[in-house]
């Protein structure tokens, strides 16, 4: 059972799973990082350690990003978007955000040329 504020989890809309949209946005420079999925207890341990906690779909369980590549996120602020169906991560960035490799995972590839 989560801990998270009951306030904001009656804020979010959930999927099927039972997941939130998460996207991570570098701290000054407002430049999108990557998107993950939170459950309400990656959420609440985002918001009570300041560290960026997702759920891994393909684990099945929770991530600390950086806990196996070192590549950390540290949380600055926390906002719900006015649907209540994602939430943005402002974040410092150290490393890759991208398991890649890539600063971002947004790098590699422009659909427009």
């Amino acid at each position: 059972m989560s801990a998270l504020d009951p306030a904001i989890a009656a804020r979010l809309k959930r999927n099927a799973e039972g997941l939130v949209c998460a996207v991570a946005q570098q701290r000054g420079t407002g430049e999108v990082l990557m998107v993950a999925w939170m459950d309400d207890e990656a959420l609440h341990l985002t918001l009570t350690t300041r560290r960026a906690t997702y759920f891994s779909r393909s684990r099945n369980r929770l991530w600390v990003k950086g806990e196996t590549s070192g590549h950390t996120q540290a949380v600055h602020d926390v906002r719900i978007d006015c649907d209540g169906d994602t939430i943005l991560l402002v974040v410092d960035q150290e490393g890759a955000a991208c398991h890649t490799g890539d600063r971002t995972c947004f790098d590699a590839h422009s659909l427009l040329r």
